[in-house]
C-alpha cells in the first residue's frame, strides 16, 4: 500500500508539473517582429512593430537585469554577438527603448531581424534575437 502511495503522489506531481507548463514555459524570453509578416508585400514607408517577451524595454545606458532594447538588422547578418552592436543604416538602434519604427525602403526584397542589447548595445550572453523576416517592398499601393 505504501508503495502504492508513492506511485500515486509522484504521478500526481508528474501531472500537475505537465498541466503548469513547466518552469520553461515561465522563463521565456523573446524578441520577434509583430508586423509586417514574414512574406508580406508592402509600400513604403513601412511600419515596423517589434515584441519582446520575459525582458523589459529600458533606454540605451539601462543596467537592470532583464532589460534591454532593440536593434533591427536591415538586409545584413547578425553582427558578433560578444561585441557591441554597430551602429549604421544596417544596424538600427532604439535606444530610447522605442517598440516601432517607420522606415523607408527602396522597392525590392527586405530582410529584418531583431536583436536586443543592454545597456551598453552588446547582445546579453544568451542572446535574445528574432527569426529573420522577409519582405517585398513594390512601388505600387498594395490593395
Amino acid at each position: 500500500m505504501k508503495h502504492r502511495n508513492t506511485l500515486l503522489l509522484a504521478a500526481a506531481a508528474i501531472l500537475l508539473q505537465a498541466c503548469s507548463g513547466g518552469s520553461d514555459q515561465a522563463s521565456t524570453n523573446r524578441v520577434y517582429i509583430v508586423s509586417p509578416a514574414n512574406g508580406s508585400t508592402v509600400t513604403s514607408p513601412v511600419t515596423i512593430e517589434f515584441g519582446i517577451e520575459g525582458f523589459t524595454l529600458a533606454p540605451a545606458g539601462t543596467s537592470d537585469v532583464g532589460t534591454g532594447h532593440h536593434h533591427l538588422m536591415v538586409d545584413t547578418p547578425l553582427p558578433p554577438l560578444d561585441q557591441p552592436i554597430p551602429a549604421s543604416d544596417k544596424h538600427l538602434h532604439f535606444g530610447k527603448a522605442q517598440a516601432s519604427t517607420v522606415l523607408e525602403l527602396q522597392p525590392g526584397e527586405h530582410t529584418l531581424q531583431l536583436l536586443l542589447g543592454d545597456g551598453n548595445h552588446i547582445p546579453h550572453s544568451t542572446a535574445l534575437i528574432s527569426d529573420p523576416i522577409i519582405i517585398t517592398v513594390t512601388a505600387e499601393a498594395v490593395e
